[in-house]
């Protein structure tokens, strides 16, 4: 069964984008929920093949684009909505994840399809620290999956002349280098990170999960590299980390992906959470 864009009705006047993938078999399956990374969506790259293979696996899978990551109901792919891109926040992300676990845990009509105990995050770049933050607001989370996953917001704000020059303006751009769009940031990004800091602080978080935790990291990674990944290990020694050799940052997946199987870096990703999830690394 694959149901493709359901409206998840969030708490922020846009709707969140749901995909569900599962055999429907009336056997009770653990639940897995993928949230995709900055300038992402669910459908980027091989997300769709990654997403049949967990269902093969006999997996409930959702994934999801979070309601101001640009794109709209009528056209989910790339940016087509750059205000709601530039209004996106932290907060804005951790209240989407909220919903789309309350919709999948609580929904009547995938009761006998789901076991409610037993439920993973998985995220992706920046997606990795808001499912750290998740879990560990969150104690129905048992497992926390992080690819190629951030392990500070903080260091990602400008500082100095940068920032006063943001603030005066109300908004700063940043280039789409595959679709060429100018995205913008409107401070209220920034003003929502410095109200909650403490919340957002992945470190912290970190230190305090109480749910089973995997890193997966390439070692040729230069957009997030691979020391933040040694962060959150050091931060959480409990946590198990893989490293995946030579793999970039899009676990050599790109956009659009017109293969019909997963690139062999995405496979190995997702044999080794497959393992973690079912005890078995």
């Amino acid at each position: 069964m694959v149901h493709k864009n359901i409206q998840v009705q969030g708490k922020h006047q846009k709707p969140i984008l749901t995909d569900l993938h599962y055999t429907k078999n009336g056997q009770k399956k653990a639940i897995v929920i993928f949230c995709h990374g900055y300038k992402g969506y669910k459908d980027w790259g091989a997300w769709n093949l990654m997403a049949t293979e967990f269902a093969k696996q006999n997996f409930f899978f959702a994934k999801f684009s979070f309601s101001h990551n640009g794109g709209t109901a009528e056209q989910p792919i790339d940016f087509p909505d750059l205000k709601a891109f530039g209004k996106n926040t932290f907060t804005k992300e951790m209240d989407d994840l909220q919903s789309v676990i309350d919709f999948v845990l609580q929904n009547d009509e995938l009761a006998s399809e789901i076991d409610t105990e037993n439920l993973t995050l998985i995220g992706h770049s920046r997606g990795g620290g808001i499912v750290t933050l998740k879990a560990n607001e969150d104690t129905r989370v048992k497992n926390i999956i992080s690819w190629a996953g951030v392990s500070d917001f903080e260091v990602r704000f400008p500082t100095g002349f940068k920032l006063w020059w943001w603030k005066l303006r109300g908004v700063a751009h940043i280039k789409n280098a595959r679709t060429k769009q100018k995205m913008p940031h409107y401070i209220s990004f920034y003003k929502d990170f410095v109200k909650n800091k403490d919340r957002f602080n992945i470190q912290n978080a970190a230190k305090n999960l109480k749910a089973n935790h995997l890193l997966v990291h390439g070692t040729n990674d230069v957009v997030v590299k691979a020391f933040e990944s040694e962060n959150v290990k050091k931060w959480n020694p409990n946590s198990q980390l893989v490293w995946i050799e030579n793999m970039n940052h899009a676990l050599g997946c790109s956009q659009p992906y017109t293969e019909k199987e997963m690139p062999s870096d995405l496979k190995k990703v997702v044999e080794k959470s497959i393992q973690f999830i079912n005890g078995q690394a």
